[in-house]
């Protein structure tokens, strides 16, 4: 597994104009197949009088994932210069779709590339992108008279707390990088007197 990957940082949308057609490139982070598809959908049906809303997307850390529709351009000339800029720029978890307005002059094949590819560039420098750092999860069982200081020192800390469930005694989730895991093992033992139990979990992405 990769240590981190990048993705847009939240929904966007840019226009662009090229030769009188209106560009519009909306993105979005996705987490899968299904919500990528789901939003390709939502942009298709706020624009039914668009000649063209094509589209990409790139899943998983490793871009295991590729997808791209020219959704009738000439093959080749929108959603896979789409998909390369999604590449190029090293974004993962992403979708992107550029619907077009035709303006009544055509592009060429490499205007139409150009256009394309260039938008969905465009659109990534207005929205920016947020890093996801590779986690490993561990719970903290804590009785209740401390759980409130160290969930506080926790958060103070740095820490990515990710839930708190409350029951006979306190279990505080948390997001540790790989690396720090021994560390962190020496500083709870120190915050809390040797009280907390640690447990560890498996690995995800998160914020970091």
């Amino acid at each position: 597994m990769r240590d981190a990957y990048e993705t847009v940082a939240g929904r966007t949308v840019h226009e662009t104009e090229i030769n009188r057609s209106r560009f519009l490139c909306a993105l979005a982070p996705v987490g899968t197949e299904e919500d990528a598809q789901a939003f390709v959908a939502e942009v298709r049906a706020a624009h039914p009088a668009a000649n063209h809303n094509c589209w990409a997307y790139v899943l998983g850390a490793d871009a295991g994932v590729q997808r791209s529709s020219d959704d009738g351009e000439p093959g080749g000339t929108a959603g896979l210069p789409m998909l390369q800029m999604l590449l190029r720029r090293e974004v993962r978890f992403t979708a992107a779709v550029v619907t077009r307005y035709f303006g009544g002059i055509k592009l060429g094949a490499g205007g139409l590339i150009r256009a394309y590819g260039g938008v969905v560039g465009a659109a990534l420098d207005a929205a920016g992108t947020a890093t996801r750092r590779r986690l490993r999860l561990a719970t903290v069982t804590v009785g209740h008279e401390r759980a409130g200081r160290l969930e506080n020192d926790l958060r103070a800390t740095g820490h990515a707390v990710r839930e708190v469930e409350y029951g006979a005694e306190v279990t505080i989730g948390v997001g540790l990088p790989a690396g720090d895991v021994e560390a962190f093992r020496a500083w709870l033992a120190g915050a809390t007197g040797g009280a907390a139990r640690f447990e560890l979990g498996g690995e995800v992405y998160g914020p970091g």
